[in-house]
């Protein structure tokens, strides 16, 4: 299990290709599903900064508050609700350049701008997401997703 984080500077590829392997080595060994998803959303936060880093857990008809990084969240998000519930919905990554334009946005935070949220899945079935927000118009693209996609399959739900 890794202590601490080494926190690279550089372009996007090059901090997910340092931080992904020390997110192997915080889940290795490790069965707890609470705990790995605290560590791997205290891992991007401190790696990238970002305003708002956390998991959604389905129970039910919604998703449920997990771990999380940054200010208070909203608690529950029913199924095709703002990016969360729609993210499940379709079962797809969604990057939102501008959430005020996103239909059905739900604003837990104003300063939240841009957002991307990954699928958890398990079975085929979405088990949670990953949500990721910034206090920037346009933070997320492709290499987001394509790096945020192959840590939430690292994680065993």
């Amino acid at each position: 299990m890794a202590e601490d984080l080494q926190i690279i500077q550089g372009d996007k590829t090059a901090q997910y290709q340092s931080l992904i392997p020390q997110i192997k080595g915080l889940l290795d060994g490790e069965p707890d599903l609470v705990a790995n998803l605290a560590n791997v959303a205290a891992a991007l936060k401190e790696q990238f900064g970002w305003f708002w880093v956390g998991f959604y857990l389905v129970k039910g008809e919604e998703l449920v508050l997990g771990p999380f990084q940054g200010p208070v969240a909203c608690t529950r998000i029913r199924k095709g609700r703002g990016v969360c519930g729609t993210s499940w919905a379709q079962a797809a990554t969604l990057i939102v350049p501008d959430v005020e334009a996103f239909p059905g946005h739900i604003a837990c935070s104003s300063l939240s701008r841009s957002e991307i949220v990954v699928p958890l899945m398990k079975a085929g079935e979405v088990a949670g997401v990953l949500d990721v927000d910034s206090d920037r118009l346009s933070s997320f693209d492709e290499t987001d997703r394509q790096f945020l996609e192959e840590i939430v399959a690292l994680i065993m739900i």
